[in-house]
């Protein structure tokens, strides 16, 4: 299956293990302390709408087919499932800190926390995962404290600047410096295939005053409409918080250009599962 890539310094890596095929970001390889992964559909066994490699018990897809396709996932990682811990995405910017007592929470056994969009951890062998299918997921990786975080940013998280609230908090649970965090925006809708409201556009004029920076993310398309870029937004909030350009790798892949190999919310008209975003620190740290 050809991708259709959008020009970038550095593309995302295309991988298969078994039947599993993902993606992994050069630059969170650099750092050699982490294993990530980014979903595809590919590899999975679910069926219809949610072939194959659906994620989310929430959709309507059945409950066995799911945690097989999470096995499988554990399984190119080298972990189980009860080193992986789900959040419990609202379009909030919450976060959690989370620990080896959260292990399995979203997979194996039920989340006690809810409305959480992005999760925290310094322990090795904890897999963060969090659930996709146009939103984008951002990475983060701390070299020097050996610390991770992984967040959702729909268009509310990102309005509200859950990339900055994530390095923030990082700095205040474990003492990170943004000069030290390697971080990339994962595979999501892009500019030319996300469509929104003046409503929308304008929580974004609001925010991003500086520097012409609206006219960065936002096409007008007349009528209202507007096209918007939450890479560049992103990408903008994560240099504003201080992480250098060079540590942050954008992603080449829209999810909405390449619905046959990643889930496409707009693309399917909302008939699809859910793709996931996984990152742990080694456990040789």
């Amino acid at each position: 299956m050809e991708l259709y890539r959008h020009p970038g310094s550095m593309k995302m890596k295309r991988k298969k293990a078994g039947e599993v095929e993902y993606l992994t970001f050069p630059l969170l390889e650099k750092t050699g302390i982490v294993r990530h992964l980014f979903s595809t559909r590919l590899g999975g066994v679910s069926k219809g709408i949610y072939g194959s490699m659906n994620l989310s018990y929430a959709r309507g897809d059945e409950k066995d087919a799911v945690e097989e396709n999470f096995r499988r996932i554990a399984g190119v990682l080298g972990c189980s499932l009860e080193d992986m811990v789900c959040s419990d995405q609202t379009h909030t910017v919450n976060l959690r800190v989370v620990t080896r007592q959260d292990g399995g929470k979203g997979i194996l056994r039920p989340k006690d926390y809810h409305e959480i969009d992005g999760l925290l951890t310094d322990e090795p062998g904890l897999v963060l995962v969090t659930l996709y299918a146009d939103c984008v997921p951002l990475y983060f990786v701390d070299t020097r404290n050996k610390a991770i975080a992984l967040a959702h940013s729909g268009w509310r998280g990102t309005a509200a600047r859950i990339g900055r609230c994530v390095t923030e908090k990082m700095r205040e649970v474990y003492g990170t410096r943004p000069e030290d965090l390697t971080a990339a925006i994962g595979p999501s809708i892009c500019q030319a295939c996300y469509e929104v409201s003046e409503d929308v556009a304008e929580a974004f004029i609001q925010e991003f005053r500086g520097f012409g920076q609206a006219a960065q993310i936002l096409e007008s398309r007349g009528d209202g409409k507007y096209l918007l870029d939450l890479w560049r937004a992103n990408e903008i909030i994560l240099q504003e918080a201080g992480i250098p350009a060079g540590q942050i790798q954008v992603t080449d892949l829209c999810t909405c250009h390449n619905s046959d190999f990643l889930f496409s919310h707009r693309a399917s008209h909302g008939k699809r599962g859910n793709l996931g975003a996984f990152l742990g620190l080694c456990d040789t740290l």
